[in-house]
């Protein structure tokens, strides 16, 4: 079964991710069919729009410990979204975690619901949020980075759009989204490709400049000794060696 799952409703294609064993977590699967799946979606000229969403409470967990993907695909995803020629809106209905906020941040808009929350963990394992940042720093305020990037804490929906992670949050995140849609609809193919191509320009030169090193980056600290302990740890639910 895949764990990514198309539909399609008034030229608005859903892709949920639907991976409910290991929350939704990036796994070397999930990267690839995600991937496949926007390279048709961007290939079908029936799709005017892209909502990317999940089952579960979960958007996505981060990067799969036991299954984790290359970090070069990871960059190829996050890139292929950037550059989609259709916009890609993310739908939040839980939590997000590490790579799950790069590919929260890869979206064009966000709305998440009120009770979701979101964390930047990879600290806490021993490691640092690398690859994801080719999305989150152009588009994110550098200040609550610095807090949430060295601190592992979590914080809230509010938090998140008054940050610029999200678009918008509320209590009824479809809600929210009903006007965002209505409007992708209303607009021309032309006038979105070429519209998302001013607004990604930025991230892409992000990516341009700095793609290469944060994926070396990313693969040292993974492959490092405090980052095996780390995670370890994480997967036997007790404290790494390091907590005071």
């Amino acid at each position: 079964m895949t764990p990514v799952r198309r539909t399609r409703e008034r030229g608005v294609e859903t892709l949920t991710l639907d991976s409910p064993h290991n929350r939704n977590a990036l796994s070397a699967t999930l990267v690839g069919d995600l991937a496949a799946a926007l390279t048709a979606t961007a290939a079908d000229p029936g799709a005017r729009a892209v909502v990317l969403t999940h089952t579960g409470t979960t958007f996505s967990a981060g990067a799969d410990l036991r299954d984790p993907p290359d970090p070069d695909a990871l960059v190829g995803l996050f890139r292929q979204i950037a550059e989609l020629p259709k916009p890609v809106v993310a739908r939040v209905a839980g939590h997000v975690r590490a790579g799950g906020l790069g590919l929260l941040a890869a979206c064009d808009i966000s709305a998440a619901s009120h009770d979701s929350t979101f964390a930047f963990t990879e600290v806490r394992i021993g490691v640092a949020p690398a690859v994801i940042s080719l999305t989150l720093l152009p588009r994110t305020d550098p200040r609550a980075l610095a807090r949430y990037y060295l601190t592992g804490e979590r914080f809230d929906a509010a938090e998140a759009a008054r940050t610029g992670l999200v678009t918008a949050a509320g209590d009824d995140v479809d809600a929210v989204l009903a006007p965002v849609l209505d409007g992708l609809r209303r607009a021309s193919p032309q006038g979105l490709a070429e519209t998302k191509r001013l607004l990604t320009a930025r991230v892409l030169e992000a990516f341009d400049r700095d793609a290469a090193g944060l994926t070396a980056l990313s693969a040292r600290l993974f492959a490092s000794p405090q980052a095996r302990e780390g995670m370890t740890a994480f997967l036997e639910r007790r404290d790494p060696e390091w907590v005071v």
